[in-house]
Protein backbone atom coordinates (compact mmCIF):
# COMPACT_ATOMS: atom_id res chain seq x y z
CA UNK A 1 0.00 0.00 0.00
CA UNK A 2 1.11 3.56 -0.87
CA UNK A 3 1.14 5.65 2.50
CA UNK A 4 2.25 8.79 0.25
CA UNK A 5 -1.73 9.22 -0.77
CA UNK A 6 -2.88 9.15 2.78
CA UNK A 7 -0.53 12.11 3.94
CA UNK A 8 -1.05 15.82 3.27
CA UNK A 9 0.92 18.41 4.81
CA UNK A 10 -1.42 20.60 6.89
CA UNK A 11 -1.31 23.80 5.16
CA UNK A 12 -2.68 21.97 2.00
CA UNK A 13 -5.84 23.29 1.21
CA UNK A 14 -9.27 21.40 1.38
CA UNK A 15 -9.53 20.69 -2.77
CA UNK A 16 -6.19 19.25 -1.89
CA UNK A 17 -7.19 16.86 0.54
CA UNK A 18 -10.76 15.86 -1.65
CA UNK A 19 -8.34 14.96 -4.55
CA UNK A 20 -6.02 12.94 -2.13
CA UNK A 21 -9.30 10.88 -0.59
CA UNK A 22 -10.43 10.42 -3.89
CA UNK A 23 -7.06 8.53 -4.79
CA UNK A 24 -6.90 6.32 -2.26
CA UNK A 25 -10.22 5.21 -1.85
CA UNK A 26 -10.57 4.98 1.93
CA UNK A 27 -12.61 8.62 2.45
CA UNK A 28 -9.29 9.67 5.21
CA UNK A 29 -6.85 11.48 5.23
CA UNK A 30 -3.85 11.91 7.45
CA UNK A 31 -3.01 15.48 8.11
CA UNK A 32 1.21 15.83 8.72
CA UNK A 33 3.22 18.73 9.86
CA UNK A 34 6.53 19.66 8.58
CA UNK A 35 8.65 16.63 9.99
CA UNK A 36 6.03 14.18 9.19
CA UNK A 37 4.36 14.30 12.22
CA UNK A 38 0.83 12.79 11.97
CA UNK A 39 -0.87 15.92 13.69
CA UNK A 40 -4.86 15.00 12.82
CA UNK A 41 -6.98 13.12 10.51
CA UNK A 42 -10.08 14.62 8.48
CA UNK A 43 -12.31 12.49 6.51
CA UNK A 44 -14.69 13.19 3.55
CA UNK A 45 -17.34 13.65 6.16
CA UNK A 46 -15.43 16.64 7.96
CA UNK A 47 -14.76 18.40 4.94
CA UNK A 48 -18.43 18.35 3.81
CA UNK A 49 -19.97 19.78 6.90
CA UNK A 50 -17.18 22.16 6.58
CA UNK A 51 -18.36 23.17 3.32
CA UNK A 52 -21.95 23.22 4.05
CA UNK A 53 -20.91 25.66 7.38
CA UNK A 54 -19.55 28.87 5.16
CA UNK A 55 -16.19 27.00 4.40
CA UNK A 56 -14.09 27.36 1.45
CA UNK A 57 -12.15 24.47 -0.86
CA UNK A 58 -9.50 27.13 -0.98
CA UNK A 59 -8.91 27.05 3.27
CA UNK A 60 -6.25 24.79 4.72
CA UNK A 61 -7.19 21.18 5.99
CA UNK A 62 -6.15 21.79 9.23
CA UNK A 63 -9.13 23.88 9.97
CA UNK A 64 -11.72 20.82 9.85
CA UNK A 65 -8.56 17.87 10.65
CA UNK A 66 -9.37 16.03 14.28
CA UNK A 67 -6.40 15.97 16.83
CA UNK A 68 -8.26 13.33 18.84
CA UNK A 69 -7.81 10.14 16.73
CA UNK A 70 -7.58 6.60 16.81
CA UNK A 71 -4.36 5.09 16.24
CA UNK A 72 -1.95 2.19 16.88
CA UNK A 73 1.59 0.97 16.64
CA UNK A 74 2.92 -1.51 14.67
CA UNK A 75 3.44 -3.76 17.36
CA UNK A 76 -0.51 -3.66 18.22
CA UNK A 77 -1.90 -7.15 18.33
CA UNK A 78 -4.01 -8.15 15.51
CA UNK A 79 -7.07 -9.06 17.93
CA UNK A 80 -6.96 -5.21 19.32
CA UNK A 81 -7.37 -3.98 15.84
CA UNK A 82 -10.08 -6.23 14.53
CA UNK A 83 -12.16 -4.93 17.72
CA UNK A 84 -11.91 -1.39 17.16
CA UNK A 85 -12.56 -1.83 13.45
CA UNK A 86 -15.72 -3.22 14.91
CA UNK A 87 -16.57 0.25 16.88
CA UNK A 88 -17.51 1.92 13.15
CA UNK A 89 -14.04 2.48 13.09
CA UNK A 90 -13.04 2.72 9.31
CA UNK A 91 -9.46 3.42 8.99
CA UNK A 92 -6.81 3.07 11.63
CA UNK A 93 -3.13 4.72 11.31
CA UNK A 94 0.29 2.91 12.41
CA UNK A 95 2.48 4.99 13.70
CA UNK A 96 5.92 4.80 14.95
CA UNK A 97 7.65 6.00 18.58
CA UNK A 98 7.75 9.58 16.57
CA UNK A 99 3.99 9.60 15.08
CA UNK A 100 5.10 8.90 11.26
CA UNK A 101 2.91 6.69 9.24
CA UNK A 102 4.83 3.26 8.86
CA UNK A 103 1.04 1.11 7.94
CA UNK A 104 -2.81 1.72 7.77
CA UNK A 105 -5.21 -1.35 8.11
CA UNK A 106 -8.98 -0.85 7.64
CA UNK A 107 -11.64 -3.75 7.98
CA UNK A 108 -10.96 -4.21 3.85
CA UNK A 109 -7.17 -4.31 4.54
CA UNK A 110 -5.48 -6.19 7.53
CA UNK A 111 -2.61 -8.01 5.85
CA UNK A 112 -1.84 -11.75 7.49
CA UNK A 113 1.68 -11.56 9.18
CA UNK A 114 4.24 -12.33 7.04
CA UNK A 115 6.35 -15.59 8.23
CA UNK A 116 8.62 -14.86 10.23
CA UNK A 117 11.91 -17.00 11.39
CA UNK A 118 11.42 -19.91 13.66
CA UNK A 119 13.11 -22.68 15.81
CA UNK A 120 12.36 -26.07 16.57
CA UNK A 121 11.99 -27.86 19.68
CA UNK A 122 11.56 -31.80 20.23
CA UNK A 123 12.18 -34.19 23.13
CA UNK A 124 11.99 -37.36 23.08
CA UNK A 125 11.52 -40.47 25.76
CA UNK A 126 13.60 -43.10 27.06
CA UNK A 127 12.73 -47.09 27.33
CA UNK A 128 12.56 -49.22 29.42
CA UNK A 129 12.19 -52.76 28.53
CA UNK A 130 10.98 -55.60 30.17
CA UNK A 131 11.79 -58.37 27.99
CA UNK A 132 12.73 -59.80 24.81
CA UNK A 133 16.25 -57.85 24.68
CA UNK A 134 18.58 -59.36 22.07
CA UNK A 135 15.58 -60.85 19.61
CA UNK A 136 15.33 -57.23 17.92
CA UNK A 137 18.82 -58.22 16.92
CA UNK A 138 18.92 -58.01 13.09
CA UNK A 139 21.18 -61.47 12.98
CA UNK A 140 18.82 -62.76 15.48
CA UNK A 141 15.83 -62.64 13.83
CA UNK A 142 17.19 -62.96 10.21
CA UNK A 143 18.21 -66.79 11.15
CA UNK A 144 15.14 -67.53 13.34
CA UNK A 145 11.42 -67.00 12.95
CA UNK A 146 11.34 -63.43 14.32
CA UNK A 147 11.96 -61.08 17.60
CA UNK A 148 9.75 -60.04 19.49
CA UNK A 149 10.37 -57.62 22.58
CA UNK A 150 8.25 -55.91 25.11
CA UNK A 151 9.01 -52.24 26.41
CA UNK A 152 7.58 -48.71 27.21
CA UNK A 153 9.03 -44.82 27.52
CA UNK A 154 9.14 -43.33 30.66
CA UNK A 155 9.12 -39.57 31.77
CA UNK A 156 13.16 -39.32 31.37
CA UNK A 157 13.50 -37.07 28.06
CA UNK A 158 16.02 -35.75 25.71
CA UNK A 159 15.65 -32.12 24.60
CA UNK A 160 16.56 -30.51 21.36
CA UNK A 161 16.86 -27.30 19.91
CA UNK A 162 17.33 -26.06 16.37
CA UNK A 163 17.65 -22.21 15.46
CA UNK A 164 18.67 -21.88 11.60
CA UNK A 165 21.55 -19.65 10.18
CA UNK A 166 21.44 -17.05 8.08
CA UNK A 167 24.94 -18.40 7.42
CA UNK A 168 26.84 -22.02 6.59
CA UNK A 169 28.03 -22.01 10.25
CA UNK A 170 27.73 -25.49 12.15
CA UNK A 171 27.40 -24.84 15.97
CA UNK A 172 26.33 -27.67 18.40
CA UNK A 173 26.42 -27.34 22.26
CA UNK A 174 25.95 -30.07 24.71
CA UNK A 175 25.41 -29.54 28.07
CA UNK A 176 25.43 -33.85 28.53
CA UNK A 177 29.01 -33.41 27.23
CA UNK A 178 29.77 -30.14 28.25
CA UNK A 179 31.52 -29.70 24.88
CA UNK A 180 30.75 -27.46 21.49
CA UNK A 181 31.23 -28.31 17.80
CA UNK A 182 31.77 -26.07 15.66
CA UNK A 183 32.75 -25.56 11.93
CA UNK A 184 32.56 -23.08 8.93
CA UNK A 185 30.19 -25.08 6.83
CA UNK A 186 28.73 -29.10 7.11
CA UNK A 187 31.33 -30.72 5.53
CA UNK A 188 34.26 -29.42 8.27
CA UNK A 189 31.72 -30.17 11.27
CA UNK A 190 31.27 -33.31 9.72
CA UNK A 191 35.40 -33.46 9.83
CA UNK A 192 35.76 -31.85 13.29
CA UNK A 193 37.28 -34.30 16.14
CA UNK A 194 35.83 -34.81 19.52
CA UNK A 195 32.74 -36.47 20.81
CA UNK A 196 30.38 -35.69 18.72
CA UNK A 197 30.29 -38.33 16.76
CA UNK A 198 26.58 -39.45 16.99
CA UNK A 199 25.46 -36.23 16.28
CA UNK A 200 27.95 -36.08 13.03
CA UNK A 201 26.48 -39.72 12.02
CA UNK A 202 23.05 -38.46 12.01
CA UNK A 203 23.96 -35.21 10.02
CA UNK A 204 25.78 -37.72 7.38
CA UNK A 205 22.54 -39.16 7.12
CA UNK A 206 20.50 -35.85 7.13
CA UNK A 207 22.89 -33.63 4.82
CA UNK A 208 21.53 -30.18 5.59
CA UNK A 209 21.97 -27.87 3.13
CA UNK A 210 21.73 -24.64 6.07
CA UNK A 211 23.49 -23.59 8.91
CA UNK A 212 22.33 -23.64 12.10
CA UNK A 213 22.75 -23.88 15.81
CA UNK A 214 21.78 -27.31 17.51
CA UNK A 215 21.52 -27.17 21.51
CA UNK A 216 20.81 -30.36 23.55
CA UNK A 217 20.71 -31.66 26.89
CA UNK A 218 19.44 -34.79 28.31
CA UNK A 219 17.26 -35.59 31.74
CA UNK A 220 19.40 -38.77 32.13
CA UNK A 221 23.15 -39.33 32.47
CA UNK A 222 24.91 -40.91 29.88
CA UNK A 223 25.37 -44.74 29.49
CA UNK A 224 22.77 -45.39 31.83
CA UNK A 225 21.00 -48.29 29.71
CA UNK A 226 17.90 -46.94 28.87
CA UNK A 227 18.42 -46.40 24.96
CA UNK A 228 19.93 -42.48 25.59
CA UNK A 229 21.81 -42.45 22.32
CA UNK A 230 18.70 -43.33 20.43
CA UNK A 231 16.89 -40.63 22.36
CA UNK A 232 19.36 -37.97 21.31
CA UNK A 233 19.02 -39.03 17.61
CA UNK A 234 15.45 -38.74 18.02
CA UNK A 235 14.98 -35.64 19.73
CA UNK A 236 17.56 -34.20 16.91
CA UNK A 237 15.87 -35.73 13.86
CA UNK A 238 12.33 -34.26 15.49
CA UNK A 239 13.68 -30.76 14.79
CA UNK A 240 15.00 -31.07 11.57
CA UNK A 241 12.07 -32.49 10.20
CA UNK A 242 10.37 -29.57 11.41
CA UNK A 243 11.75 -27.90 8.28
CA UNK A 244 10.61 -30.36 5.83
CA UNK A 245 8.28 -29.96 3.69
CA UNK A 246 7.31 -33.68 3.07
CA UNK A 247 8.06 -34.55 6.90
CA UNK A 248 9.21 -37.83 7.68
CA UNK A 249 6.47 -40.69 9.38
CA UNK A 250 7.31 -42.04 12.27
CA UNK A 251 8.67 -45.56 11.38
CA UNK A 252 11.42 -43.36 8.69
CA UNK A 253 12.03 -41.69 11.55
CA UNK A 254 13.21 -44.73 13.66
CA UNK A 255 14.90 -46.03 10.06
CA UNK A 256 17.23 -42.78 9.60
CA UNK A 257 18.43 -43.13 13.57
CA UNK A 258 18.86 -46.66 13.49
CA UNK A 259 20.90 -45.48 10.14
CA UNK A 260 22.96 -43.10 11.63
CA UNK A 261 24.33 -45.21 15.12
CA UNK A 262 24.67 -48.59 13.69
CA UNK A 263 25.41 -47.51 9.72
CA UNK A 264 27.65 -45.06 10.08
CA UNK A 265 28.47 -44.80 13.44
CA UNK A 266 29.00 -48.90 13.63
CA UNK A 267 27.35 -48.89 17.33
CA UNK A 268 26.35 -52.38 17.52
CA UNK A 269 22.46 -53.18 18.66
CA UNK A 270 19.11 -53.75 18.30
CA UNK A 271 16.22 -51.99 16.56
CA UNK A 272 14.20 -51.49 19.83
CA UNK A 273 15.55 -48.71 20.82
CA UNK A 274 14.75 -46.59 18.05
CA UNK A 275 11.29 -47.25 17.30
CA UNK A 276 10.38 -46.77 21.46
CA UNK A 277 11.53 -43.45 21.44
CA UNK A 278 9.96 -42.38 18.25
CA UNK A 279 6.65 -44.06 19.01
CA UNK A 280 6.21 -43.86 23.01
CA UNK A 281 3.77 -45.75 25.21
CA UNK A 282 3.96 -49.38 25.85
CA UNK A 283 4.83 -51.36 23.19
CA UNK A 284 4.89 -55.04 21.73
CA UNK A 285 7.14 -55.19 19.22
CA UNK A 286 7.93 -57.65 16.52
CA UNK A 287 10.99 -57.90 14.07
CA UNK A 288 11.14 -59.78 10.79
CA UNK A 289 13.03 -59.12 7.94
CA UNK A 290 10.55 -57.80 5.86
CA UNK A 291 8.89 -55.33 8.21
CA UNK A 292 9.10 -53.90 12.02
CA UNK A 293 5.40 -54.04 13.26
CA UNK A 294 4.90 -52.25 16.75
CA UNK A 295 1.67 -54.37 18.05
CA UNK A 296 1.73 -57.53 19.24
CA UNK A 297 0.82 -59.81 15.66
CA UNK A 298 2.03 -62.67 14.01
CA UNK A 299 5.15 -64.77 15.03
CA UNK A 300 6.80 -67.89 15.75
CA UNK A 301 7.98 -67.85 19.52
CA UNK A 302 11.51 -68.40 20.69
CA UNK A 303 12.17 -68.87 24.39
CA UNK A 304 13.05 -65.28 25.11
CA UNK A 305 10.54 -63.91 22.48
CA UNK A 306 7.58 -66.19 24.07
CA UNK A 307 8.45 -64.25 27.50
CA UNK A 308 7.65 -61.45 25.78
CA UNK A 309 3.80 -62.89 25.03
CA UNK A 310 3.77 -63.89 28.32
CA UNK A 311 4.15 -59.85 29.78
CA UNK A 312 2.01 -58.77 26.72
CA UNK A 313 -0.89 -60.85 28.26
CA UNK A 314 -0.04 -60.02 32.06
CA UNK A 315 -0.12 -56.54 31.80
CA UNK A 316 -3.53 -56.45 29.66
CA UNK A 317 -5.18 -58.17 32.00
CA UNK A 318 -3.57 -56.45 35.03
CA UNK A 319 -1.88 -58.96 36.39
CA UNK A 320 0.85 -57.03 37.92
CA UNK A 321 2.42 -60.00 40.16
CA UNK A 322 2.51 -62.46 37.04
CA UNK A 323 3.96 -59.61 35.48
CA UNK A 324 6.92 -58.93 38.01
CA UNK A 325 7.36 -62.55 38.04
CA UNK A 326 7.83 -62.57 34.68
CA UNK A 327 10.47 -59.69 34.90
CA UNK A 328 12.53 -62.30 37.26
CA UNK A 329 12.25 -64.78 34.62
CA UNK A 330 13.56 -62.63 31.96
CA UNK A 331 16.59 -61.49 34.19
CA UNK A 332 17.78 -65.03 34.68
CA UNK A 333 17.42 -65.50 30.76
CA UNK A 334 19.55 -62.29 30.27
CA UNK A 335 22.12 -63.60 32.57
CA UNK A 336 22.35 -66.31 30.96
CA UNK A 337 23.69 -64.69 27.53
CA UNK A 338 26.80 -63.43 28.39
CA UNK A 339 29.03 -63.08 31.59
CA UNK A 340 29.42 -59.89 31.14
CA UNK A 341 25.74 -58.69 31.57
CA UNK A 342 25.93 -59.10 35.44
CA UNK A 343 28.42 -59.08 38.07
CA UNK A 344 28.70 -60.44 42.05
CA UNK A 345 27.84 -56.98 43.26
CA UNK A 346 25.00 -56.52 40.29
CA UNK A 347 23.48 -60.13 41.68
CA UNK A 348 23.57 -58.68 45.41
CA UNK A 349 21.98 -56.21 44.82
CA UNK A 350 19.20 -58.15 42.69
CA UNK A 351 18.96 -60.46 45.48
CA UNK A 352 18.90 -58.22 48.65
CA UNK A 353 16.20 -56.24 46.72
CA UNK A 354 13.87 -59.32 46.11
CA UNK A 355 14.28 -60.03 49.92
CA UNK A 356 13.06 -56.76 50.54
CA UNK A 357 9.75 -56.50 48.59
CA UNK A 358 10.47 -57.13 44.77
CA UNK A 359 9.10 -59.71 43.15
CA UNK A 360 11.20 -59.24 40.07
CA UNK A 361 13.45 -56.72 38.22
CA UNK A 362 16.01 -56.56 35.59
CA UNK A 363 19.21 -54.39 34.70
CA UNK A 364 18.27 -52.26 31.59
CA UNK A 365 19.93 -52.10 28.36
CA UNK A 366 22.92 -54.42 27.45
CA UNK A 367 24.20 -54.93 31.08
CA UNK A 368 27.00 -54.42 33.22
CA UNK A 369 25.42 -51.13 34.78
CA UNK A 370 23.21 -48.13 34.63
CA UNK A 371 19.53 -48.61 35.89
CA UNK A 372 17.52 -51.74 37.59
CA UNK A 373 14.15 -52.14 37.45
CA UNK A 374 12.14 -53.85 39.88
CA UNK A 375 8.35 -54.58 40.42
CA UNK A 376 6.93 -54.40 44.18
CA UNK A 377 3.50 -54.67 44.89
CA UNK A 378 2.50 -51.18 46.54
CA UNK A 379 2.18 -52.35 50.29
CA UNK A 380 6.10 -53.20 50.14
CA UNK A 381 6.88 -50.48 47.66
CA UNK A 382 8.55 -48.56 50.86
CA UNK A 383 10.65 -51.47 52.47
CA UNK A 384 12.02 -51.60 48.96
CA UNK A 385 13.21 -48.20 48.81
CA UNK A 386 14.24 -47.86 52.01
CA UNK A 387 16.54 -50.71 51.62
CA UNK A 388 18.32 -49.83 48.48
CA UNK A 389 18.35 -46.30 49.83
CA UNK A 390 20.15 -47.61 53.22
CA UNK A 391 22.71 -49.57 50.50
CA UNK A 392 23.95 -46.35 48.94
CA UNK A 393 21.37 -46.42 46.21
CA UNK A 394 19.47 -43.62 44.22
CA UNK A 395 15.58 -43.49 43.76
CA UNK A 396 14.91 -42.39 40.56
CA UNK A 397 10.96 -42.00 40.31
CA UNK A 398 9.05 -41.84 36.67
CA UNK A 399 6.10 -41.97 35.73
CA UNK A 400 5.00 -43.94 32.25
CA UNK A 401 4.92 -41.91 28.97
CA UNK A 402 2.58 -42.40 26.57
CA UNK A 403 3.44 -39.85 24.12
CA UNK A 404 6.90 -40.69 21.99
CA UNK A 405 8.93 -38.08 19.78
CA UNK A 406 7.26 -34.57 20.45
CA UNK A 407 8.26 -31.88 18.06
CA UNK A 408 7.36 -28.49 17.32
CA UNK A 409 8.31 -24.79 16.36
CA UNK A 410 8.17 -21.48 18.07
CA UNK A 411 8.35 -17.67 16.40
CA UNK A 412 11.98 -16.38 17.36
CA UNK A 413 10.42 -12.82 17.68
CA UNK A 414 7.99 -13.85 20.62
CA UNK A 415 10.85 -15.08 22.63
CA UNK A 416 14.66 -14.24 21.39
CA UNK A 417 16.46 -11.28 20.56
CA UNK A 418 17.86 -11.28 17.06
CA UNK A 419 21.12 -10.01 18.15
CA UNK A 420 21.68 -14.00 19.72
CA UNK A 421 22.35 -15.08 16.38
CA UNK A 422 25.91 -15.15 16.06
Amino acid sequence: MQLEIFLIGASASLREALQRIESNHHGTIFVTDANGTVSGVATDGDIRRRLLNGGSLDEAINQCANADFVWENPNTPRELLLKKLDHRIRVIPLLDSARRLVGLVSRDHLPIQAEGAVYARARAPVRISFGGGGSDLTHYFSSNEGGAVINTTISLYSHATLRIRNDERVIIRSLDLGETLQGDDLFSALAAMGRFGLIQALLRALRPDFGFELFLHSDFPMNSGLGGSAVVSAAVLGCFNQFRRDQWDLHELAEIAYQAERHYLGVAGGWQDQYATVFGGFNFMEFRMDQNIVHPLRIHPETNVRLSYEMRNDLLRGRLRQFGQSLDKAWRFKRHFSDKISSSHLDQIYAEAKSNGAIGGKLLGAGGGGFFLFYAPPYRKHQLIEHLEASGLKNRPFRFEPQGLQAWTVRECRNHDESDVS
